[in-house]
């Protein structure tokens, strides 16, 4: 079956009409589901390139947990959207739509190159897509844009708390050892102990998981 799309809003609307459906849709995001890996067969990354006023998004479908790749979709349009911190998702996440629409083998569950609920307003494009699609997600992000965390231990699968405001928002990864830590944080309908051992299990010898290594691949523009 293809992803089905739930239409949650239009994604024509100025930057403040974005915070308040961000505040609105933060409350339906579910993060206390935990996520069956072991029934896992398919896992999808996404990630999206914007130059010179074009995004293209990717959507990669990888094998769970060999992580060979089954297939790949992408989808272009002209940018809609400002650069604003926080608002990420409404500048991506029309041509993330476009992309998932093409799948002929949807995922049973999507790793975003963004943030998931480790958000200020708690919803980043991990979460705000995974509303859309009801499918669970997670983010997992090479930066951190909210809270406050100590430094993990260099050893591999080292971890420590993000907390925002005195909130558990995700937790900062070591996915290599001495190597710096990712940022990962609960989409929708996972928790974040399973969001961790996720991104863990799909992290071979590099730094990111080889499912935003793949998707970056496929979406970077010439």
């Amino acid at each position: 079956m293809p992803v089905t799309i739930h239409d949650r809003h239009r994604w024509d609307v100025s930057p403040k009409e974005a915070i308040a459906l961000q505040h609105d849709l933060a409350g339906h995001v579910i993060t206390t589901e935990p996520l069956p890996l072991e029934s896992i067969r398919l896992v999808g990354g996404v990630d999206v390139s914007v130059k010179n006023g074009v995004s293209r998004a990717a959507v990669v479908v990888l094998r769970f947990p060999a992580l060979d790749v089954v297939e790949i979709k992408k989808a272009g349009r002209p940018t809609p959207f400002p650069y604003v911190p926080g608002l990420l998702s409404f500048r991506e996440g029309a041509v993330v739509l476009d992309a998932m629409r093409q799948l002929e083998s949807p995922p049973d569950v999507f790793i975003f190159d963004g943030q998931g609920i480790a958000h200020p307003r708690r919803i980043g494009i991990a979460s705000h897509i995974g509303l859309f699609i009801d499918v669970p997600t997670v983010g997992c992000a090479k930066s951190r844009l909210t809270g406050r965390h100590d430094t993990p231990g260099i050893d591999k699968g080292n971890w420590v708390p993000l907390v925002d405001h005195g909130d558990t928002v995700g937790v900062v990864l070591r996915t290599r050892t001495n190597v710096k830590p990712v940022y990962v944080s609960v989409g929708h309908r996972a928790t974040l102990d399973t969001a961790r051992d996720l991104v863990l299990r799909c992290t071979t010898c590099y730094r990111l998981p080889e499912t935003t290594r793949a998707a970056d691949h496929a979406a970077a523009i010439p």
